[in-house]
């Protein structure tokens, strides 16, 4: 096998992992979603609570742009989260004419509860299909897989 086959065949690899991946991804996020509380909620709504939790109080705007939505969509996002309590606004204190978003202690708890129960049912998970050797692979797998996300 000569550098071009070689190379050829790392391409070919990557190619296949990446869309390996990419599947595994979405089937284990649509597994994890269904661990969630029927609360009526939509994916759009618990990612804003989500990222609240994660980035902490935002502008209507910033959170827009970041779901890559509409302002008005964001809009009745919001205001259908804050009908059920689980965020509040207040005016900004550096420019009192737009409006901070946080979550609620109702909307903290939320969140933290779905985390906690995607958490236990994957850490039960690991421990009833993995062997330990290969629990120390996924979690050397994972530190690996670490790196895409880094820049």
């Amino acid at each position: 096998m000569d550098l071009n086959d070689a190379a050829s065949s790392a391409d070919e690899t990557a190619v296949r992992a990446a869309g390996d991946l990419r599947v595994l991804i979405g089937r284990l996020r649509r597994r994890l979603k269904e661990l969630d509380p029927p609360d009526g909620l939509t994916p759009t709504q618990l990612s804003v609570l989500s990222r609240l939790d994660s980035d902490g109080p935002a502008s209507p705007g910033a959170l827009a742009t970041a779901e890559r939505v509409r302002p008005q969509s964001m809009g009745a996002t919001l205001a259908h989260l804050e009908e059920r309590g689980l965020i509040e606004r207040r005016p900004d204190a550096d420019d009192g004419r737009r409006q901070v978003v946080s979550l609620t202690p109702q909307g903290d708890e939320g969140i933290q509860d779905s985390r906690r129960q995607r958490t236990e049912w994957l850490a039960r998970t690991f421990q009833d299909r993995f062997t330990s050797a290969e629990l120390a692979t996924v979690t050397e797998a994972l530190t690996l897989l670490g790196r895409l996300t880094c820049p």
